[in-house]
């Protein structure tokens, strides 16, 4: 009697937030699944073979997905757009090497590979500018899509931690900032663009720029042992202060504020801040920094987002601060954590909502007002896109 094997398990191979993290996908080595962040619905799910790299285009039903290789039509050298209503393919782009990361925005298209990088034109797919890079192996970049001017961060060199920062809407080289001694292992920009974060190989120090000037803001420690960071993330620039996360190979998430910093340092002289900045800006302040222990186990990859940042300094019954932070882990599971700060700087956290995104059989329940509240939510969207997007893509369904 011929024996069968069974298929091997599903992984996760590449995990993110939409634009506005009001959905994530995994990409497996099954294909790829969508969720929405608020009640963990599976919006969508295609078994179409390994996917290694995806970005989706805000809440529509357009996606650019990258595969394996395993079958023949998904390359990894082939990035599709991908239509989820329809299921059909509205654009192909065929590369020499290995597509490694991908980015969009309203108007631009990011491609990534090792030793180049594409900013195309979204709407038409023409390239506007390619970019020769130093090698960049893990396809390591920061991209600012909801700014006007679309900044693209890169790596600059691979034995130092400096990256070249683009205006991705022209498209044109604005800066280079040098930011650490080790090489960079990640980055993020605020999503207004006002702000990167970056960090590098050994992981201890997070700095955090202004953009615009091209000079240090903030440095924080995440701590004295080396570790990788996994992914950075801002808080919604709307929300006030400035809340910047990051999570780590140790399995922690650590959280900052950027406001608190600033303003618990004595700058007496304005001027000689200005002359001097680094004298003042590099320095570091540990009461900003909170750290929640074991949001994933050691050395399993994670991906983080900052929902909101409510400020309830005007009541004295409430915490100072409430911050709602989304964690998608490589293991299959999506946390959701309520992290409140006092006024005098205290923090505690809950666990507010953890699932499986591999066994679809434990996703929570969509309640009544839950599906309410998706309707309405679903109508405004549409009405957005359709008088934002010249393409006429439609929400994610």
């Amino acid at each position: 009697m011929a024996s069968t094997s069974s298929p091997p398990p599903s992984q996760i191979l590449c995990a993110s937030f939409n634009q506005e993290n009001s959905l994530f996908y995994v990409g497996t080595n099954d294909g790829f699944r969508i969720f929405d962040v608020r009640t963990g619905r599976l919006c969508y799910e295609k078994n179409l073979g390994g996917i290694n790299n995806m970005e989706m285009y805000f809440g529509s039903n357009l996606l650019a997905i990258v595969g394996t290789g395993e079958q023949p039509v998904l390359s990894p050298r082939r990035l599709r757009l991908f239509n989820t209503k329809t299921g059909a393919t509205k654009k192909d782009l065929n590369f020499k090497t290995s597509v490694l990361a991908v980015r969009l925005s309203k108007k631009r298209l990011v491609v990534v590979l090792q030793d180049r990088t594409f900013i195309y034109d979204l709407n038409s797919t023409t390239i506007l500018e390619e970019i020769e890079t130093v090698s960049n192996t893990k396809g390591l970049c920061a991209f600012a899509p909801n700014s006007e001017a679309c900044y693209l961060a890169i790596p600059a060199s691979t034995s130092k931690g400096s990256a070249l920062v683009y205006k991705a809407s022209e498209p044109e080289l604005i800066c280079q900032i040098d930011a650490h001694q080790s090489p960079l292992a990640a980055m993020a920009f605020s999503s207004n663009g006002m702000y990167l974060a970056t960090a590098s190989e050994k992981g201890t120090i997070i700095r955090v720029f202004l953009v615009a000037q091209a000079t240090k803001s903030h440095s924080f420690r995440r701590g004295t042992y080396p570790s990788t960071i996994y992914s950075l993330s801002f808080g919604p620039s709307n929300d006030l202060p400035d809340v910047l996360v990051a999570t780590s190979s140790s399995g922690s998430l650590h959280m900052f504020f950027l406001d608190a910093a600033r303003n618990r340092r004595n700058q007496p002289n304005k001027l000689l801040g200005s002359i001097i900045p680094g004298a003042i800006t590099d320095a570091l302040d540990p009461a900003n920094h909170h750290i929640i222990q074991k949001v994933a186990p050691a050395e399993i990859k994670s991906c983080v987002a900052v929902h909101s940042v409510e400020n309830s300094q005007n009541s004295s019954k409430l915490p100072a601060l409430r911050t709602i932070v989304y964690i998608i882990t490589y293991d299959g599971y999506f946390r959701e954590y309520i992290i409140n700060t006092t006024k005098s700087n205290e923090s505690s956290w809950v666990l507010h909502c953890e699932f499986s995104l591999l066994n679809t059989g434990s996703l929570p329940p969509l309640q009544l007002s839950d599906l309410v509240d998706q309707l309405l939510l679903l109508f405004l969207r549409r009405f957005q896109l359709k008088s934002q997007d010249p393409e006429g893509h439609s929400e994610v369904s």
